[in-house]
């Protein structure tokens, strides 16, 4: 299909969904239902009103993706419209959530003011994807100073862990399963102390503002949407039933919760006053953190080692920043232990040498080459990266312009590279002694975009790991299984592996909370998604969209999606992706046709002023003024 065919496939989808807009109020009635540090850069030189936000169906896929059977007659999703603004925007995954943040930012709050209240109603109506439970990273620019800064808020190992936790009694690994239910894999939280520690740095308006929404949310309750209810069967149903608070939770009377119910959680609310009232001490130090480390230890089955003093002694990390040269910008993300900006960084570093904005967005060509860029950087996160208090990661040498030229000269034109392909030699390269790590990372995530009327931006993204977490909830929140992201083999071909197991030590995570720069600096897309190690293709995804082909940022989040994780190419189902099953497997890539349960929310920032865009795969919307 060329350029033209493409465009009429968008024009078309438009106009068969009849698009809608809407006031900000009408919108969202009344949800209660009635009575940094320096960037690591690579080395190379290169009209105010109410808002009109799409409204958009929610989406009940599960959460990781699974090979489904594709009709031949299987829906193309139709194209969402972009939503406008002038002076502020948020884009969530939930319109109650969105409207938290925009009515914040509607009262001169700052970016970060609003993300604090989009995170903890997220927490409240998203429970199965993040929340004060488990971890978080945030890349934040600031307007007035132009800084871009990076907080780590990862969980952290128990001191009491060690690198054969997550093997069985035979010596080898357990299942993902078998780890991920219960203590084992609880880690210490971090979006807390997090949320807080930006408040302290970039936040305007009094927390208690902040934590209203939630709050008034959780007394008076919420509807349940398609996707929670959806989620509440099979084995996820039986795992949540071990925990008595989660089971009286989510199965009232013994029966699971419906689409369109009404979920009141009066103990979130209680934890919210608590922690308004005396800071984050009870949560690291008091009554919640010793509930918290009651329910790891006490899991039955499958008790964990997190302890008080680890809780204690968490703190959140500023690291450096990385930002890689595309063309004339600049697209910074998250450093070590996130793969995330190095993966991003070396798919666009790669693909700048094979002419992206050439190519026909609806080819074979183009989706061969970004499969390709996708297989080589995969190979080098599963041998490279790990937490930088552990290991010593090579993150300037991945993202060093001569070696992403090296690595771009793998990929050729018309043929796969055979899979596995191997990790590259990066210069004054450390690590290359470690084994690789291809374990498997849980997909159940949330991202959140804002920018301000400041020009401030935040990125951040959010989660409790695998859908629901643990399965152990403590005074309305679940707690994390965050330490499922580790390697369960301590070792691999008589080496060490960099991302095991070590006391106080974060795992390695994929999440890319991405801000995209100017020539001058100043941003002009901010994006972000769930999707496990998926999360890097998701979101260089949609940059090349925006950047090289010259999509908004919906037409570029509603792209079918090709995913190649060092192994077979994943083609989006029910999308136009599917439709290049065998213009792939002329090329030598091993096609399977699956559902991809991306999340992303991204905002474009120009001249004009915003255009945001939020995944209609998940139920988000974007929002502003």
């Amino acid at each position: 299909m060329g350029r033209t065919g493409w465009w009429v496939v968008l024009l078309c989808g438009a106009v068969g969904a009849g698009l809608l807009f809407v006031a900000v109020d009408a919108l969202w009635p009344d949800p209660s239902p009635p009575a940094g540090a320096a960037p690591v850069v690579a080395s190379q030189d290169v009209a105010a009103g109410p808002a009109e936000p799409a409204v958009r169906p929610d989406s009940s896929s599960p959460a990781g993706p699974a090979p489904v059977v594709a009709s031949p007659a299987a829906a193309v999703r139709p194209a969402e419209p972009a939503v406008h603004a002038k002076r502020f925007m948020v884009a969530a995954a939930d319109p109650v959530a969105a409207r938290a943040g925009y009515d914040v930012l509607a009262e001169n709050g700052t970016a970060v003011d609003a993300m604090i209240a989009v995170q903890l109603v997220l927490n409240l109506v998203e429970p199965q994807s993040g929340g004060i439970g488990g971890g978080a990273l945030l890349l934040y620019f600031d307007g007035r100073s132009g800084r871009l800064t990076s907080l780590d808020g990862l969980e952290t190992a128990p001191r009491g862990a060690d690198a054969n936790m997550f093997l069985g009694p035979d010596g080898q690994p357990i299942s993902l399963a078998a780890a991920a239910a219960g203590g084992r894999s609880v880690g210490a939280p971090g979006t807390l102390k997090l949320l807080l520690q930006a408040h302290q740095r970039w936040g305007r308006l009094p927390l208690a503002r902040l934590f209203r929404p939630a709050i008034d949310l959780a007394e008076k309750g919420f509807t349940v949407s398609p996707r929670l209810a959806g989620l509440l069967t099979g084995d996820t149903a039986e795992r949540l039933k071990r925990d008595p608070r989660a089971r009286d939770y989510f199965f009232p009377g013994g029966q699971a919760l419906q689409a369109g119910q009404t979920l009141r959680n009066p103990a979130f609310a209680d934890t919210l006053r608590f922690i308004l009232g005396a800071g984050d001490g009870p949560f690291y130090l008091g009554p919640i953190g010793a509930d918290i480390v009651g329910a790891a230890q006490g899991a039955p089955g499958n008790s964990g080692r997190l302890a008080p003093i680890d809780l204690e002694v968490y703190r959140v990390v500023e690291r450096q920043t990385v930002c890689v040269p595309y063309r004339v910008w600049r697209v910074c993300g998250m450093g070590p232990p996130s793969a995330g900006g190095i993966g991003v960084g070396q798919i666009l570093g790669m693909l700048e040498h094979l002419k992206m904005p050439t190519t026909d967005p609806g080819s074979g060509d183009a989706w061969h080459l970004f499969a390709e860029a996708g297989k080589l950087a995969t190979a080098d996160r599963d041998r490279y990266v790990a937490d930088p208090d552990f290991i010593l990661v090579p993150t300037s040498s991945l993202i060093d312009g001569t070696y992403m030229t090296a690595r771009a000269r793998m990929i050729s034109a018309d043929k796969a590279v055979p899979v596995p392909a191997p990790p590259g030699n990066p210069p004054r390269r450390v690590g290359q002694e470690r084994s690789v790590d291809t374990s498997t990372e849980p997909s159940n995530t949330s991202h959140i975009s804002i920018v301000d009327a400041d020009g401030s931006v935040a990125s951040l993204t959010t989660s409790i790991e695998g859908a629901f977490g643990s399965h152990l909830m403590v005074r309305g929140f679940l707690l994390n299984n965050g330490l499922a992201d580790f390697s369960f083999a301590p070792y691999a071909g008589g080496r060490a592996v960099a991302n095991r197991v070590e006391p106080g030590k974060r795992p390695r995570t994929s999440m890319a909370p991405t801000i995209v720069l100017d020539r001058a600096g100043r941003p002009v897309l901010v994006i972000g998604s769930p999707g496990g190690a998926r999360i890097i293709p998701y979101v260089a995804q949609a940059i090349i969209g925006v950047l090289d082909w010259g999509l908004d940022v919906q037409q570029a989040i509603d792209l079918g999606h090709v995913v190649n994780l060092n192994g077979r190419t994943e083609l989006e189902a029910g999308t136009a992706a599917e439709g290049l099953k065998d213009a792939l497997a002329a090329r030598g890539h091993d096609v399977v046709v699956m559902e991809q349960p991306s999340g992303l929310q991204g905002i474009q920032i120009g001249p004009d002023g915003l255009v945001g865009g939020s995944d209609p795969r998940r139920g988000g919307v974007a929002v502003g003024r």
